[in-house]
């Protein structure tokens, strides 16, 4: 089955998981290989084009974001999950949670939302990618994705939607 577009429901639904399983490698090289290569991005305050400059971003990002997909925290990992697409666009949300290298190892979540725009060429790689999202500081006690868990298992309430 093609992940390219035209997207239905289920092809839409297994996109973002196989989104959700590239970034949860942390590979920066690999990732960027989902985009084309002249991709814009939005994440949050920078804006980004051209993958050279999203896989430096991602380097950045993950050497800040610590025991997010650590190897002895094989269950801290990104959830995403479709909330609406079109024929060539997905709209996603997100739920991460990471110690913050730059704030003295404080465990956090990032909640927020993605929409992606994919091209008919390159074969159906994303065009645009733009990124929302809240880092909200929780302590051990309020951790979702704790050692075990298997994030698309955890039950995320509708007040956190």
């Amino acid at each position: 089955m093609s992940l390219a577009p035209p997207f239905t429901a289920e092809t839409a639904q297994k996109k973002v998981k196989a989104a959700q399983d590239l970034w949860n490698t942390q590979n920066p090289e690999n990732v960027a290989k989902a985009y084309t290569p002249n991709t814009i991005w939005r994440n949050r305050d920078c804006f980004l084009s051209g993958t050279a400059e999203i896989t430096q971003f991602l380097v950045e990002k993950w050497q800040k974001e610590k025991n997010y997909n650590h190897p002895s925290f094989p269950s801290l990992r990104l959830r995403k999950e479709l909330f609406a697409f079109s024929s060539h666009r997905i709209a996603v949300q997100f739920w991460y949670e990471y110690q913050d290298s730059h704030d003295g190892l404080k465990w956090k979540r990032c909640y927020g939302l993605e929409d992606w725009t994919y091209a008919d060429e390159d074969g159906g790689k994303m065009r645009k990618r733009q990124m929302s999202g809240n880092d909200v500081e929780i302590g051990e006690e309020g951790r979702w994705f704790g050692e075990g868990v298997d994030v698309n298992a955890v039950e995320i309430g509708e007040e956190h939607w």
